[in-house]
């Protein structure tokens, strides 16, 4: 496995969960859920729809850091052959 980090700014209580577009000079991927900032709910819909986005088990992705911040980082854990895949939809969403 080789797992990597992307930085994701994230739009709690949206109308629908969306992602895609990005923000700030560091070209964080923008994540909007519809969930709350309430009781770790937002991250627990970050982490779904990063993974649904991505095509991958919500179980590939963690959040390793911003737990209480819009601003956050994500470890998304994909084997050698699916990272190529996964940086590319990356950029694309990022767009």
């Amino acid at each position: 496995m080789a797992p990597f980090r992307i930085a994701v700014r994230v739009k709690p209580a949206s109308s629908r969960a969306k992602v895609g577009g990005s923000y700030g000079d560091d070209q964080q991927l923008v994540v909007a859920v519809s969930a709350a900032p309430v009781e770790g709910a937002a991250n627990d819909a970050v982490i779904k729809a990063v993974a649904d986005a991505l095509g991958l088990r919500p179980r590939q992705v963690s959040l390793v850091s911003g737990h209480t911040s819009r601003s956050k980082v994500l470890e998304i854990d994909v084997t050698d052959d699916d990272e190529a895949a996964a940086r590319l939809t990356l950029a694309a969403l990022r767009a």
